[in-house]
């Protein structure tokens, strides 16, 4: 059984071998200062360079480091979720492991989740990165913030702090580490943000590029259809299944009563148009349909599992 501590901070490391040490120290230093219990947690995320051995030499060192390596790059999300089950703290931060982030926020974010919120997201306000990444970023968070109804400016800041209710509630995988704050919102935890210190790139290079800006809205459209319509995929495909049925309903009706008039009828392109609209919204209903029985069946087996074990206890 695992024992709870105070804090866990969880950090994905690729191929930032130059800054684990230096990265570490400051951790170190901040929480003795702090005087709190926790645990560092590093997820080397396939990294080629000697970026695990430097992590193994942390936790030769000091009981309250671990490092889990990954056979290969499985991206952010992949890391923070192993992180996540492996942590023990009552209270979770994460952080990039590139020096950007100042450990010297922790206490901050602390003191900002005993307001009483459940995340606390940081905002890089003075971001220390070149425009070619500012400029794309503020159009992505813009959009993001649009979308999902959330009020912070900073989706992609790595620097966060979670209550462990959260983190054994949200399922991170693909990109989706990004929007955690948004899956905690749908969830019903409270979300905030904090403004952080954000310093430059000291070594190495940005491991990102432009593609994850088209990937995120891929995403963005995933958390919200799901925390949306997860439990009542009807409503989704059965609205837009409903809507292109009825537009094909009255562009055929139309046509009927002009073919009843002496119109010809069987020529005209929109004749197909209102066609294939009646059979595509006839499919989008169907699928909405099927997708209402897989839910209904999970949700049955789950109960069932849940009387099961309730019938069996000595309750």
């Amino acid at each position: 059984m695992k024992s709870i501590t105070e804090l866990s901070i969880i950090i994905p490391v690729f191929n930032e071998e130059e800054s684990i040490l230096e990265l570490a120290e400051e951790i170190s230093g901040v929480m003795k200062d702090l005087s709190a219990e926790y645990e560092l947690i590093f997820i080397d995320d396939g990294s080629r360079d000697s970026s695990y051995d430097k992590i193994k030499s942390l936790a030769d060192k000091d009981s309250r480091i671990n490092g889990v390596r990954f056979r290969r790059n499985y991206g952010k999300a992949a890391a923070l979720s192993e992180g996540f089950r492996i942590s023990n703290g009552k209270m979770i931060v994460t952080m990039d492991s590139d020096l950007q982030d100042d450990p010297a926020e922790i206490p901050v974010l602390i003191k900002k989740l005993d307001e009483g919120f459940d995340v606390i997201s940081g905002w890089k306000k003075n971001r220390k990165d070149p425009w070619t990444k500012r400029f794309p970023s503020k159009i992505f968070n813009l959009v993001t913030r649009m979308m999902s109804g959330i009020k912070i400016h900073d989706f992609n800041c790595g620097l966060k702090i979670y209550r462990s209710d959260v983190i054994k509630t949200v399922r991170v995988y693909g990109e989706l580490h990004r929007y955690i704050p948004v899956l905690a919102k749908l969830a019903g935890f409270s979300v905030s943000e904090l403004v952080v210190n954000h310093r430059p790139r000291k070594f190495g290079k940005t491991k990102f590029g432009a593609s994850r800006f088209l990937k995120g809205f891929l995403d963005l459209t995933t958390v919200l259809f799901l925390g949306k319509f997860e439990r009542n995929p009807l409503h989704f495909f059965g609205i837009l299944g409903g809507f292109l049925f009825l537009s094909g309903l009255v562009i055929n009706g139309y046509l009927t009563i002009q073919w009843f008039g002496g119109v010809w009828i069987g020529n005209r392109p929109i004749l197909f148009l209102g066609i294939l609209l009646m059979i595509v919204g006839i499919q989008f209903i169907s699928l909405g349909l099927l997708a209402e029985m897989i839910t209904a069946r999970e949700e049955n087996l789950k109960y069932s599992i849940a009387e099961r074990t309730y019938v069996d206890s000595d309750v």
